[in-house]
């Protein structure tokens, strides 16, 4: 038999056709799949661009909150976020906002379509915020970066205006800085009455700080900059720091360095992941450490509180590691207990005392209080308080006048001695 024949007798076979024709279409089918996928991922690379923004990224919730405001009206797969807002009263209102839930959503920015995936690892957690690990992805037809330059920027602005007059509080979570509380409103600088000249000191030094940093740089000094407030309980040295920060437009972080399990590395990392434009503040800085000069005895009575060690907290202020463009507060009612080598300059660079009242203040806080009165009865008042040649603090001078917010002046001026009972 020939060749010929043989494949002819083969093609003739009904069996051997049905099979032949089976292979023929499955190889078809697989090649026709493989090319589509293959030619998917070529269109994928070179004609759209994807953006991946997981939750531990500062701008993860800025882009939530714009999908918030730019996507849910047009999607139908919703999620609910509540969070409470403070009114400039003091009341607490809720507020839900209805963001699109995980899965996918298809929104329009412009002119371009813009696809949005919202996945949620239920088995991962983001161990410093409890909570499942999760991601937003958007994809866009085109090879420009562009839009979501601008998408991100929108969303920034769009936060940035929601805390715009408002003072915002951070304190250490873990290894991270977390918003404490309701963003407050920013307190005016000329509410917290000081002595003459040393609240414009203060500002004045901040301001050329942050406006001259190129400064700093060309003869190679540490662009950094340490405060320390000293002086007695209730003299505003808390409330003055408050609105400096709203007068600067900054943030503050507060830090607590008494606290269980904070040590010299997590303090390291955390004066370095501090946010931008923001103050980081320590209060009572003698209540977390005692002086080497200090007995045995006395710093027995400190041992166990913490696990930062003192050296730790010098290298963190002025060592190696540690970071730039950085303002530091820290506040103290004992300055004599503080170790010479913590407030040396280079750490503390500039040293105020908040004390008791002077008779220039005394007059001014009468004034702020009692806006439509004369001069000559601040002085007045002045005179009487100050003639008792006794101590007294802006925060009894305050309480006083709260508790007669609705006397008359006279009522005022008569009872002056009562400021030493509050």
């Amino acid at each position: 038999m020939t060749l010929i024949e043989y494949f002819t007798s083969l093609s003739e076979n009904p069996y051997f056709g049905a099979g032949f024709g089976l292979f023929g279409l499955g190889a078809g089918a697989a090649i026709l799949r493989k090319g589509y996928q293959t030619s998917l991922i070529l269109f994928r690379r070179h004609y759209m661009i994807t953006l991946e923004v997981p939750c531990r990224d500062k701008s993860y919730q800025w882009l939530l909150q714009w999908m918030t405001t730019k996507g849910a009206r047009q999607t139908q797969h919703l999620s609910v976020e509540t969070s409470f807002e403070q009114r400039d009263s003091g009341h607490v209102k809720t507020k839900y906002d209805f963001i699109p839930s995980i899965g996918t959503h298809f929104f329009k920015y412009g002119s371009t379509w813009i696809r949005v995936e919202r996945t949620r690892e239920q088995h991962t957690l983001d161990l410093h915020m409890g909570i499942p690990w999760e991601t937003v992805q958007l994809t866009a037809f085109g090879r420009d970066k562009g839009i979501y330059f601008q998408i991100l920027e929108e969303a920034r602005q769009m936060a940035l205006k929601q805390h715009e007059g408002k003072t915002l509080m951070y304190t250490a979570m873990g290894t991270e800085w977390r918003q404490f509380g309701h963003p407050r409103k920013k307190r005016p600088i000329c509410s917290v009455v000081l002595d003459d000249g040393i609240s414009e000191k203060i500002l004045k030094d901040c301001q050329d700080f942050i406006e001259n940093p190129s400064w700093y740089t060309e003869r190679g000094i540490p662009y950094r900059r340490g405060y320390l407030l000293y002086g007695p309980p209730g003299c505003g040295k808390s409330s003055y720091i408050t609105a400096l920060a709203g007068e600067l437009g900054f943030s503050i972080c507060v830090l607590n360095l008494s606290e269980r399990g904070l040590s010299d590395d997590r303090l390291n990392h955390l004066l370095s992941v501090a946010p931008q434009q923001s103050i980081v503040l320590l209060e009572d800085i003698d209540a977390a450490f005692v002086s080497r000069e200090d007995t045995e005895q006395q710093k027995a009575a400190y041992q166990g509180l913490n696990r930062v060690t003192f050296s730790g907290l010098l290298n963190c202020l002025d060592g190696v590691a540690s970071t730039e463009a950085r303002i530091v507060f820290m506040t103290t009612n004992y300055i004599e207990r503080l170790d010479p080598a913590l407030i040396r300059p280079g750490r503390v660079d500039l040293k105020e005392y908040i004390g008791w009242c002077s008779k220039n203040q005394i007059e001014r806080m009468f004034l702020r209080f009692y806006r439509n009165e004369k001069q000559s009865l601040a002085i007045d008042f002045a005179n009487k308080v100050t003639s008792e040649n006794r101590y007294v603090s802006p925060a009894q001078i305050q309480g006083f006048f709260m508790f007669h917010k609705q006397s008359t002046v006279e009522a005022v001026l008569n009872d002056y001695k009562l400021i030493w009972n509050l």
